[in-house]
């Protein structure tokens, strides 16, 4: 025989979930009214979560999560789902706003590229792989392809695994630049492990298609290592230069 809830504790969850429901009205109508800017990481993670958890106090766990991803909203976004399950209260239905919400910024940077972004600096091209490349647990190798006027034509992913002579093919690159018509590139890597440091087969590599690019007429432009949450540009670090004056002595 099933046991009947208590009229009291059925009163006091009615009360609970206005009580619930009117604080979630409040924080929305201050997101429109006030706009994005006036919240913090941890306002925006508890209005997020309110499409994953529709009754329960938001707020608490908004608070946990940050505690957790030592109070970065970009390394809750990041996580792998197995990580995110660890915290209390944090159940399947819960994570999808925090994975849709990646998986969106992620393209609508990608689209921007795609739509003919002018790129002008290390820092923008840094940015826009930013969602690319960041969280990967393996190294991916991409090129950004670029008209004369540095107009963008494309980003390719081209590449997995630990960057190498034998995984890099100029060929397939360069291939790739005569169909778009493109008269610059830019390359681009993630180092998983944080360390923006170039490694020497990341320096032999970037030797090599300099080389290749000013035997087709293709220039480099720059190399651009993303970490966690910085990045190393071959360019502006006086590196690029560098390389192309030893490839120089090969012409």
């Amino acid at each position: 025989m099933e046991e009947k809830i208590s009229p009291k504790i059925l009163e006091r969850l009615k009360k609970f979930e206005e009580k619930s429901q009117g604080h979630r009205n409040r924080v929305k109508e201050r997101f429109l009214k006030e706009g994005p800017e006036s919240f913090t990481d941890e306002d925006l993670l508890e209005l997020l979560l309110f499409f994953g958890i529709p009754r329960r106090d938001t707020r608490g766990l908004a608070r946990q999560l940050l505690k957790e991803f030592g109070g970065r909203l970009d390394a809750i976004l990041d996580a792998d789902i197995k990580d995110l399950k660890k915290i209390k209260g944090l159940g399947e239905r819960a994570l999808i706003p925090l994975k849709v919400v990646h998986e969106v910024a992620r393209r609508y940077l990608r689209s921007r590229i795609k739509e003919g972004k002018y790129l002008k600096s290390p820092k923008e091209v840094y940015e826009y792989l930013l969602y690319e490349l960041k969280g990967e647990k393996k190294e991916i190798f991409m090129v950004i392809y670029l008209a004369s006027d540095n107009r963008v034509l494309s980003l390719d992913r081209l590449f997995e695994g630990t960057i190498s002579e034998s995984l890099v093919y100029p060929r397939e690159i360069f291939g790739r630049a005569y169909t778009l018509g493109a008269s610059k590139i830019i390359l681009a890597h993630n180092h998983p492990s944080g360390n923006l440091t170039p490694s020497s087969a990341d320096i032999h590599i970037t030797k090599l298609l300099i080389l290749s690019g000013k035997l087709l007429h293709i220039k480099v432009l720059d190399h651009l290592i993303i970490g966690y949450d910085s990045y190393y540009s071959f360019a502006e670090a006086g590196l690029l230069e560098e390389l192309e004056r030893e490839v120089q002595k090969f012409l």
